[in-house]
């Protein structure tokens, strides 16, 4: 606000003196906003060096086993004999995959189809196995009564050995490749129950008394609690189940024939082909690594342990 205020600045009060005009401003507020104070720059952490030590102690150990096998493996060829050396094993092993997929018939196909025919078989007995040994194993864990009446049935048919189930599914199903699912399915559900079973078990009864307390359904129970808790023990089943699922249909493969890498290395072997089999030992062991890592990686994936 501005306000004149007429005076006599000799304060004689003379006439027509020009007045003085005093102009007030406005008082400045006594609080003055602070300034915000400079936030430090945060240094930004410098880019980790690639842990080269790290890589190399994990290939090198791999690659230095193999080579001491192919290094056992060259000496004791050198003096030629039945068993081929690395190199003519090698040689087969390009002539075969030049052209894994041919087909000559019904019993003269290639390699990439007996591997493709015996993964079929695993996924269907395993599959099965699976959508019946883990709903089972979760319920052997929940109640008890069940627990102890089926316990000793597992414990008396889990060893039997999978060439015992060979018969049986060869009597029941009149075919064999209803038979080798059968024996894949019956020899590989025991980990996926087993396992499964005890994670549901070692569930901390806090959990439980809590749902209890809530009043949840048991297919809430089941699905809320008991599932993420037992995730990891069924995923370790499951992972022991397809390598053992694997091992049987090349044994089943073997006494049934057809088309599969079991019934290809017993027709190696009657051809008196050894370098073929030593392929088919080295191919039945890569696809059997390769389908373990696959799962430990889904497990790894789906863990819920974070």
């Amino acid at each position: 606000m501005v306000s004149a205020v007429f005076h006599d600045p000799s304060g004689t009060g003379v006439a027509g003196t020009p007045p003085a005009v005093s102009v007030s401003k406005p008082v400045a507020a006594t609080s003055a906003t602070p300034t915000p104070a400079a936030v430090p720059a945060v240094a930004r952490p410098s880019a980790e060096p690639f842990d080269w030590r790290g890589l190399a102690l994990r290939v090198l150990p791999p690659i230095a086993g193999s080579g001491l096998l192919i290094g056992i493996w060259a000496l004791l060829t050198m003096n030629g004999g039945s068993f081929p050396t690395p190199a003519a094993t090698w040689t087969e092993l390009v002539k075969l995959f030049s052209d894994p997929f041919y087909s000559n018939g019904p019993n003269d196909q290639g390699i990439g189809w007996n591997i493709l025919f015996s993964l079929e078989r695993v996924a269907l007995g395993f599959g099965l196995a699976a959508l019946i040994g883990i709903p089972a194993g979760f319920v052997l864990g929940r109640f008890s009564f069940v627990n102890h009446m089926i316990s000793p049935l597992i414990s008396l048919l889990r060893p039997v050995s999978p060439l015992a189930w060979l018969p049986i599914g060869l009597l029941v199903f009149k075919a064999a490749n209803p038979a080798a699912i059968w024996t894949i399915f019956i020899c590989s559900i025991w980990p996926m129950v087993i396992n499964t079973a005890v994670g549901v078990q070692r569930v901390p009864q806090d959990y439980l008394n809590v749902a209890r307390v809530l009043n949840l359904s048991e297919w809430k129970v089941m699905t809320r609690i008991l599932f993420p808790a037992v995730l990891p023990y069924m995923l370790t089943g499951v992972r022991l189940s397809v390598g053992t699922a694997w091992l049987v249909i090349v044994a089943a493969e073997m006494l049934t024939g057809g088309v599969g890498i079991g019934f290809w290395l017993w027709d190696e072997w009657n051809n008196l082909n050894v370098a073929h089999i030593l392929i088919a030992i080295f191919v039945i062991g890569i696809v059997g690594l390769l389908l373990e890592q696959a799962l430990m990686l889904i497990a790894r994936r789906f863990s819920f342990d974070d």
